[in-house]
């Protein structure tokens, strides 16, 4: 059922005013002037949102407002990504904002998205009258009861009053213990009722209690298993990112000298150049990864969730291994893969509890020995490494488009990335040695992620280049974000990899469907619908990017690409778009077919990496 004012969760510090940590006197405001107060209160500099008439009320104090900066985006799903770009980007939770109705509906798909992901995301939303509520009054729509599994938690406000407390609980509880997003559903009346505003709040949240710190039995037990360990993987995950412990884990990893492969959620998290780096286990990850994690005796799991894109056939992962599972969620320990030794707690304070511990093994002279691992884990990383085939028609390759993508960008850029072969390729060919570089849609697989992502990135780190690497598929479910850019001076940078076609689908109907490709080619319609319309480009994406304010060029030529590269780096005052043609029968590799073992692994088309006499030891 709806939650109005209760919610589960457990006493904390109040939140504190920004300014001195007074509490500011009561005094007489709107509800909706309220709201504004207490975004500002609790450190909400930016949002982003469409008005509507039930959230209207609030959009009038907002125009006052000289500590909150509105962005108007052209679309609630792109307020929503943009909120999620803005709060990867700054470590702060982000903040949407739309009316009722298909207002908050349009806002679900970035909701659930950010639960996936688990990113600290607060989406408020007008609602109708609370009179109304359940009339089926005009642009109503139950977004508390649509959104309840796909939140971490949800409120509706129907008194004024209460508005300061639910902002300052649903701040916290989204961006404490595993973060995510939180919805706050207003009744106009509430917005238009007078009430008091005073500050900070008294938060009551008696259930929600975040375990933070692990439990020192089971820290001593993982660590006598990695010492005993003939064949340990670290298996990180995006909750490293999340627990801000990349220093920590690098001298976990320096200190154990065990491999470390990081998810597609986790890039960034340890350097890719580090000699210990697999790379990405998973559907589309590195050979030696995939195969480290089916051969190791012990797998340490670190903020992963034991995806499904990561163990491919669940029952036939990592049939060796005794798993170590450290989460701060303990819903998903056990959840896919039971776990040998469990461990509850922030990812930060288990790996540097972990290091003290495995220090002390090694002090009492209990050290693994894996040198005949990295033999065969460096025999495999040399024998099957990531990489491509230019086309023979000397067109551009997707690949080397994005390598030299990620080559030329300034120091600190951050990357975004749409879903698809693209998203594959800019996990592969671009180098991410430091956190907070790469932004993408892990659990949900979001098409038009990257171009409202990057503009909240840019939006909440303006001082950084942002590249949006985005596929002509997913471009034409989110590109009139560009517009939003280009108004309000976010300058991101878009490459759009555009083979004329859905590519990771048509790669899956090459692949599987006999090379029957049915509804995946973009560029044209069927052979009997206009004929005469076939190897145009509709749309012209550089026509279009320019329409919406943007410098647009397009490249087709490998012995343009560095120049244009060059060229889109170096406009900083507006939007750039970049058209890149692509050769249409590039395919990600390696590649696990969906729903089939690891074990089965393909290099490339028709490679089967041979692991010689070691297979099942």
């Amino acid at each position: 059922m709806p939650m109005t004012e209760q919610a589960t969760g457990a006493h904390h510090p109040q939140p504190r005013p920004r300014s001195g940590g007074q509490h500011s006197a009561p005094e007489q405001v709107t509800g909706a002037q309220s709201l504004i107060r207490s975004l500002e209160e609790v450190g909400a500099d930016t949002v982003f949102g469409i008005p509507g008439g039930a959230i209207l009320p609030a959009y009038d104090p907002l125009m006052d407002s000289t500590r909150v900066r509105h962005v108007l985006v052209r679309h609630e799903q792109g307020a929503g990504h943009a909120a999620e770009g803005y709060a990867l980007a700054t470590g702060k939770v982000g903040v949407c904002m739309a009316t009722s109705g298909p207002g908050a509906t349009n806002l679900v798909t970035p909701i659930a998205n950010a639960h996936m992901d688990s990113v600290p995301l607060v989406a408020i939303t007008g609602q109708v009258a609370s009179a109304s509520i359940g009339t089926d009054a005009f642009q109503e729509a139950d977004i508390v009861g649509i959104t309840m599994p796909i939140t971490k938690h949800n409120f509706l406000v129907t008194k004024a009053e209460d508005i300061p407390r639910v902002i300052a609980q649903a701040f916290h509880i989204a961006s404490t213990g595993r973060p995510g997003p939180v919805l706050v559903d207003i009744a106009k009346d509430a917005l238009q009722a007078k009430t008091t505003f005073s500050w900070p709040p008294t938060m009551d949240l008696p259930g929600y209690r975040p375990v933070t710190k692990p439990h020192a039995k089971q820290i001593r037990e993982a660590a006598k298993l990695i010492t005993q360990a003939r064949r340990p993987v670290l298996y990180v995950g995006g909750g490293v990112l999340k627990a801000k412990a990349t220093a920590e884990l690098k001298v976990l990893a320096e200190l154990t000298g065990a491999p470390v492969t990081t998810t597609l959620m986790a890039l960034g998290a340890f350097p890719d150049d580090h000699p210990q780096h697999l790379g990405m286990p998973g559907m589309h990850g590195s050979v030696a990864a995939v195969t480290a994690l089916q051969k190791a005796d012990l797998i340490v799991a670190l903020g992963a969730r034991f995806d499904d894109r990561v163990t491919g056939k669940l029952d036939s992962f990592a049939p060796f291994a005794k798993i170590v599972h450290a989460d701060i969620d303990p819903a998903e320990i056990g959840k896919n893969r039971a776990a040998d030794v469990p461990i509850v707690g922030d990812a930060r304070e288990v790996i540097a509890d972990l290091i003290q511990a495995v220090q002390k093994e090694h002090s009492e002279g209990h050290q693994g020995d894996y040198s005949m691992w990295w033999n065969d884990l460096n025999r495999w990383r040399e024998t099957y490494p990531l990489g491509y085939d230019q086309p023979g028609d000397g067109s551009l390759s997707p690949q080397q488009v994005i390598e030299r993508i990620g080559k030329l960008a300034p120091e600190g850029t951050i990357f975004a990335a749409g879903v698809g072969q693209h998203q594959m390729w800019a996990a592969h060919f671009i180098e991410y040695d430091k956190p907070g570089t790469w932004l993408n849609s892990g659990g949900a697989g979001t098409m038009g992620y990257a171009v409202p992502a990057a503009m909240g990135a840019k939006a909440g780190a303006p001082e950084r280049a942002v590249w949006a690497i985005d596929g002509d598929g997913c471009f034409q479910m989110t590109n009139q974000e560009l517009t939003t850019c280009a108004l309000n001076n976010i300058p991101i940078k878009v490459a759009v990899i555009n083979n004329g076609a859905l590519g990771m689908v048509r790669q899956w109907q090459t692949l599987f469907y006999n090379q029957r490709y049915s509804n995946t080619v973009l560029h044209s319609g069927p052979d009997d619908v206009n004929p005469e319309a076939r190897g145009t480009r509709v749309p012209d994406f550089v026509k279009l990017s320019e329409a919406m304010g943007c410098y647009a060029i397009r490249c087709e030529s490998p012995d343009d690409l560095d120049k244009v590269i060059e060229e889109a780096n170096s406009i900083n005052d507006r939007p750039v778009v970049v058209d890149f043609i692509v050769h249409e029968d590039a395919m990600v590799w390696p590649m696990v077919a969906a729903g089939t073992s690891n074990d089965e692994i393909m290099a490339a088309r028709d490679v089967r990496p041979d692991f010689g006499d070691n297979e099942d030891d």
